[in-house]
């Protein structure tokens, strides 16, 4: 049994789980001994895909404040935010971006050498801090670049965990395969951070890398860790339309206006005040009413659009605030931004729900911890702000890392490993090779994306929910009769496509059995048939448990502080 050890490992390497290192090494002057568990090769997370920026209270003297950042961001979470995290949120994230300006970012400035910001949707104040449109390449980069000064940090790169050990509620470690040379690995460790993202490649038309398949959450919920409101799951407004590539938000922020087939700006229906500025999930069911009242542009996929125009902006601003949407705009689709609109549609952009934890990112199992997306402290509750996400990741990494430390300091030894479970875990991987393939993983795979597509998008209801969980059910059924084409050990994405989809399919029915039984509208949810917010029964959390038939729901009231749930009007 090939056994690694490590004081702290962090499994992910996107935004969260390098700021979770970087904060562990700082407080340990670089003494303690942390290993970066990466599925992909560690520069490669999906963390650099984000574009327009990092929100932060920074302009005090120009009219900003926390508690601005604070409103909006409960506002913007249809209420269902615990405002707890979001104040402690909003009070650190200014020190996260001084922070990486001292570790070197290329934050945009003004003219005066302050650092810039830029407005984003939702947010009632320009505080979008950002480097050009590569905010999240440049955040990653950059605290990768930190973490060479310190030589305890080990990284496994292309190291694909299949399952976390927990045992009478107690944390013993983790089992892994090296993708490169195909062994099967376990890990020891005093203490764990999980970053490992979000979900939405259980959609077909989405924003996220093709790594993006909810591992984490799906192995947490295994291990008997529960997940909360998988079932809001945020549509971005304007998604590329065919490839789904994101355009970021801050195209709308330096100005862009959406259209629909009439040459109108549609957006001035909806939210009169902010426009295309409105939070997301807003944006995207107004783009949904356009599309379906006929007025958006058809097209023979199914992937029908209205369009976001950027002409009026000028080549000069184009340039130097969207170089890398151009870039995208002209690569995949041959369109100019600078003399051509571009065609969007709402598209699967992030996961609101995640591994529940606590406002220090404890999940219920000490010394198991979780930031970033693949969590959910309930920040974003129904809907997600933009440029929150990053933040939050930047934020919650700095916590994990600090009291996993803290943690691991009181720890005089390693969890004792139950040999049983490793042998189980590692005799179900040796299965997957022998299975017969009477099933093609891949024609499940695309079954799965086309029915979340379908049932479970920006608008949902009973009859179409019930026919996706019943669906999704089968499809459950059917993968059982997977097996492998490539029966090889080395770099083997057969066997990779495999586990994801068995994740893929865990989610899956967590969320579309969490927007079957809320029968309300808040947030990134819309039921069609029950169009009304209910503060009354579903001002609260769900909260999902693993059992063999399927998930157990239950439910966690919200921890409101300072602000009642009053109606949401931009």
């Amino acid at each position: 049994m090939n056994v690694l050890k490590h004081d702290l490992i962090i499994i992910g390497s996107g935004l969260a789980g390098l700021r979770a290192a970087l904060e562990a090494a700082f407080l340990s002057k670089g003494e303690l001994d942390i290993a970066l568990v990466s599925k992909t090769q560690l520069l490669r997370p999906h963390s650099v895909c984000a574009e327009g920026g990092t929100g932060a209270a920074l302009r005090i003297d120009e009219g900003d404040s926390p508690e601005l950042h604070a409103w909006d961001t409960v506002k913007g979470s249809d209420f269902l935010a615990d405002q707890d995290a979001v104040w402690r949120f909003v009070e650190l994230i200014p020190q996260e971006i001084l922070k990486l300006d001292h570790w070197g970012i290329p934050w945009a400035r003004r003219e005066n050498g302050k650092i810039d910001q830029r407005p984003f949707g939702g947010h009632s104040f320009p505080r979008a801090v950002f480097a050009a449109d590569k905010t999240g390449f440049f955040e990653v980069h950059t605290m990768y670049d930190n973490l060479q000064r310190f030589p305890n940090i080990h990284r496994y790169d292309e190291v694909m965990v299949t399952s976390l050990i927990i045992e009478e509620g107690e944390y013993r470690g983790f089992t892994a395969i090296d993708l490169v040379r195909g062994e099967f690995l376990v890990f020891q460790s005093k203490a764990i951070i999980i970053a490992t993202g979000g979900a939405c490649r259980i959609y077909g038309f989405t924003t996220y890398s093709y790594t993006v398949t909810g591992d984490g959450m799906a192995l947490a919920y295994r291990a008997g860790l529960p997940l909360k409101d998988m079932e809001f799951v945020q549509f971005h407004p304007t998604g590329f339309v065919p490839s789904g590539i994101l355009i970021t938000e801050a195209a709308r922020g330096e100005g862009g206006y959406l259209i629909n087939n009439l040459g109108e700006r549609f957006m001035g229906k909806y939210a009169e005040k902010m426009m295309e500025l409105a939070p997301r999930d807003i944006v995207s069911r107004s783009e949904m009413q356009e599309i379906e009242a006929g007025r958006g542009f058809t097209r023979e996929d199914g992937l029908d659009y209205v369009l976001l125009d950027l002409t009026h902006l000028g080549r000069e601003k184009i340039n130097e605030r969207l170089p890398l949407i151009r870039e995208v705009a002209i690569k995949f689709a041959g369109i100019d931004p600078i003399e051509k609109p571009l065609p969007v549609r709402p598209v699967a952009h992030y996961s609101m729900g995640g591994i529940h934890v606590d406002i220090d990112g404890q999940t219920p199992v000490p010394g198991v911890y979780a930031a970033g997306e693949v969590a959910c402290v309930s920040l974003h509750g129904a809907n997600r702000l933009g440029t929150n996400s990053t933040a939050e990741c930047l934020v919650w990494g700095g916590i994990t890392g600090g009291k996993a430390y803290e943690y691991v300091k009181k720890q005089k030894a390693f969890p004792q490993l139950p040999k049983e479970m490793v042998l189980r875990e590692e005799a179900r991987i040796n299965e997957i090779f022998n299975k017969p393939n009477k099933e093609s993983l891949y024609t499940i795979r695309k079954e799965l994306r086309e029915i979340m597509d379908k049932n479970v998008g920006v608008y949902r209801d009973e009859k179409g929910l019930t026919a996706a969980l019943n669906k999704v059910r089968e499809l459950i059924q059917r993968f059982k009769d997977c097996g492998l084409e490539d029966k090889s050990k080395y770099y083997n994405t057969d066997l990779v496509s495999y586990l994801e989809m068995e994740n893929m399919l865990t989610l899956a029915e967590i969320i579309v059995l969490g927007a079957l039984e809320r029968k309300e509208s808040r947030g990134g949810h819309a039921r069609r048939d029950y169009p009304n917010r209910d503060d009354e029964n579903w001002l609260k959390h769900t909260l999902a448990y693993y059992t063999p038939q399927g998930p157990r729901l239950k439910y966690l009231p919200v921890k409101i502080t300072t602000w009642k749930p009053v109606e949401r009007k931009y």
